[in-house]
């Protein structure tokens, strides 16, 4: 690498943190991690089969994924801005998406988000008598007993 090559990544370096502080944002910061999306991706093809998801398929998936929650996000924080709150939560994400039009995941999500509320409350009360805080693993085991 010659010395303009490395002036020039410093100029871009330079540029891209100018560029955060007007308001854009990298792909890596506007994006879910495509190694999830790829990971979901994968969960959906039959396991006897030797289908692979192209990388282009995975990247568009990632970006409509990822626009698809920063639109129902920013309508429900725009319901929570208008109420004067600072917390988002799961009723706020239902409204927001109920709000948009999108009425046939409404039942679903108000299911899931009953049971692992449920199972949220029962792994609390172990954890009282345990003297421990495993908010991480209640989830990850809740995903585990209800897949999607």
């Amino acid at each position: 690498m010659n010395t303009s090559d490395q002036y020039d990544m410093a100029d871009s370096y330079v540029q891209d943190e100018s560029e955060s502080e007007q308001g854009f944002l990298r792909e890596q910061d506007r994006f879910l991690p495509i190694a999830n999306i790829a990971k979901i991706m994968k969960k959906a093809i039959p396991v006897n089969t030797q289908g692979k998801i192209a990388k282009d398929a995975r990247e568009c998936v990632q970006e409509c994924v990822s626009e698809f929650i920063s639109f129902i996000t920013s309508e429900a924080s725009e319901r929570c801005s208008n109420e004067k709150r600072k917390t988002m939560n799961g009723e706020d994400i239902l409204w927001a998406m109920q709000n948009l039009g999108f009425d046939n995941y409404i039942d679903p999500l108000k299911m899931f988000l009953q049971k692992y509320r449920d199972a949220s409350k029962s792994d609390t009360t172990r954890e009282e008598s345990n003297g421990q805080n495993e908010e991480a693993t209640t989830y990850s085991k809740f995903l585990n007993e209800n897949p999607y």
